[in-house]
């Protein structure tokens, strides 16, 4: 097994719950994710297994896309529906009025990160000190909005929202920042990734659809190329005498521009990424069982 599993997230399910379920599915426990989900969203979950699991972290495309549900009128502790209400006030926002107001929100920003989220200070996570009443100061993060638009409305105070950002953006604080350019509170209600970089939900499978691939012996064929990573980079293919000699973490001549390369067997297999000098070859990171 290796290669990138892009899973559909259930709802209630932590992302680290899906990769648990996934090591028993899978037989391994070389299993990594990018792109953490709340539990109440659902989507598009990239998994990494095998050799593939060292590629989790040098993704070169890290935008989102979401589809969120905002309900103005309501606030919670959270900044979804899961949490406690803190505030509700009287208040009818129309279509206009937030078409009005989202174009103020594209481009870069900076956003102070929620306290419920997984980010640590002092080792622990925030979600934990929120949960004890306790609040400390975070350092707003710069985050870029590249999309905006509202798909619909479903009631009154309640609009579905097409969202395009960068890593590191926070939906839901997002939507409580939209509510107060309204003046009024605002919380999520539902949360759906339907991209994240180059994977989407036409490539996910849920929970079900794995389990029965693994039943039917069909799991491999879920399994997207690891080299789909790198896919903006330039290919080279190797002989079996310059295979060798990266498999064994050497230089080799080759004449290429300068450079990072992906890097293929003359069968086609993937090795990995290297980097072109001066006409000399060196691997950087390979994605194969030595």
């Amino acid at each position: 097994m290796n290669g990138i599993l892009i899973v559909d997230k259930p709802s209630e399910w932590t992302s680290f719950d899906v990769i648990a379920k996934l090591r028993g599915v899978l037989g391994t426990r070389k299993i990594g994710h990018s792109g953490t989900l709340d539990p109440m969203a659902t989507g598009v979950l990239p998994v990494f297994v095998g050799p593939a699991a060292r590629a989790v972290d040098l993704q070169t495309d890290h935008t989102k896309e979401y589809i969120a549900g905002v309900q103005f009128g309501l606030a919670t502790d959270t900044g979804d529906i899961t949490g406690t209400v803190r505030e509700r006030q009287d208040t009818v926002v129309t279509c206009e009025q937030l078409q009005q107001v989202l174009p103020r929100f594209l481009g870069q920003q900076q956003q102070l990160p929620p306290m419920y989220s997984a980010i640590k200070q002092n080792g622990q996570p925030l979600y934990r000190l929120a949960r004890q009443g306790i609040t400390v100061d975070r350092t707003p993060r710069a985050i870029t909005v590249h999309e905006l638009e509202m798909v619909s409305q479903q009631e009154e105070n309640k609009f579905v929202l097409r969202i395009l950002c960068s890593k590191g953006s926070y939906v839901r604080v997002l939507l409580e920042d939209i509510g107060k350019a309204l003046g009024c509170p605002a919380v999520m209600y539902s949360l759906r990734r339907t991209r994240a970089g180059r994977y989407t939900l036409q490539n996910a499978f849920t929970l079900q659809q794995i389990v029965q691939a693994k039943e039917q012996g069909k799991l491999e064929s879920l399994l997207i190329g690891v080299d789909t990573v790198f896919d903006t980079l330039p290919a080279i293919t190797v002989n079996d005498r310059l295979e060798q000699k990266l498999k064994n973490g050497c230089a080799a001549a080759f004449c290429h521009p300068d450079g990072r390369v992906r890097v293929y067997t003359q069968q086609k297999m993937y090795l990995g990424i290297a980097r072109v000098t001066d006409n000399s070859l060196q691997v950087e990171k390979l994605f194969i069982e030595r």
